[in-house]
């Protein structure tokens, strides 16, 4: 029998709340056997240790992962001052400590220097790719890495809570590629006290929240049964950045070859990026030049 060849066609969204101990594979495997899909994929890996918002791309859904990877990132994150690990979290050994414990003040003042356009050196245990092998395989084994600094955006820090002085609690938002681990690190560093990520929980992932997901018992519960499926999100929901363009039925066939479609007019500037529907379907996505959208990602009709 063929690899797959039972396998349902599922289009949308899942939204996971993604619990501490599992490798976002291993969710994404778990998503894809509860619903018996032909094809899944995730849109922004979280730690092991990591909780919260892992949303989940089903069939046709897959097409849109680049604009969630890309989107904007809220974590919520507990670091633990006064000690540095070889991994930046609690998973890893201690490699220094600290006495001082700075203020709130000094806190305060050490986060701004950590917005807006800022250089980040990845974990050393991390899945950043070195000569062709990844970070964390070299680092197990002992190899001495040097990793380079990669540009990250970051909306804002801001500390939410002093729970102690030996912890403090924040809040970031940033742009693809961010590392939590290597603020805590950074921020230790910074402030002369060391630190290392304690907790950390992605609050929301571009249009996808915390109140969207969905637990992992829940889809044990539900799995392989029809109401699953009410818990996915339209394929939609991962265009929310793009503009939504409408076409006539007869523009359909067109945009579904990959070739360019008349749409309704718009007040899109030329060469803009743009997703059209027709009758409520998602169709596309483009660009848009002239009246026309010229697609490069086409969603194959629900009944093909």
């Amino acid at each position: 029998m063929a690899r797959g060849k039972n396998k349902r066609r599922v289009d949308g969204w899942l939204v996971v709340d993604k619990p501490t101990g599992i490798t976002s594979a291993a969710v994404v495997n778990k998503v894809k056997w509860a619903f018996n899909a032909k094809k899944a994929g995730h849109a922004g890996t979280l730690d092991p240790a990591a909780t919260g918002v892992l949303a989940i791309a089903l069939g046709e859904a897959t097409k849109t992962v680049p604009f969630i990877t890309d989107a904007l990132k809220a974590y919520r994150f507990v670091v633990r001052l006064g000690q540095a690990t070889n991994t930046d979290d609690t998973e890893g050994e201690v490699i220094a400590t600290s006495d001082f414990r700075p203020d709130d003040a000094e806190i305060s003042a050490a986060l701004a220097g950590f917005r807006g356009d800022i250089m980040q050196v990845p974990p050393k245990f991390s899945a950043v790719k070195v000569d062709g092998q990844r970070a964390y395989k070299l680092a197990r084994e002992g190899a001495d890495i040097e990793l380079a600094a990669r540009p990250l955006w970051v909306e804002e820090i801001f500390m939410v809570s002093r729970p102690d002085a030996d912890h403090v609690e924040l809040e970031m938002t940033c742009g693809k590629g961010g590392y939590v681990r290597s603020i805590a690190r950074d921020l230790g560093a910074e402030l002369g006290c060391c630190g290392h990520v304690l907790h950390l929980r992605r609050i929301w992932s571009g249009p996808f929240e915390t109140e969207d997901g969905v637990s992992l018992e829940l889809i044990d519960q539900l799995a392989k049964m029809p109401e699953l499926d009410t818990h996915l999100l339209p394929i939609e929901t991962g265009l929310a950045e793009l503009q939504e363009l409408t076409c006539r039925p007869e523009a359909v066939a067109r945009l579904r070859n990959g070739n360019p479609g008349m749409v309704v007019a718009s007040d899109l500037e030329y060469g803009e990026e743009a997703w059209v529907s027709c009758n409520g379907e998602p169709i596309a996505i483009g660009i848009y030049r002239s009246g026309e959208l010229h697609p490069t990602r086409v969603f194959v009709a629900a009944d093909a």
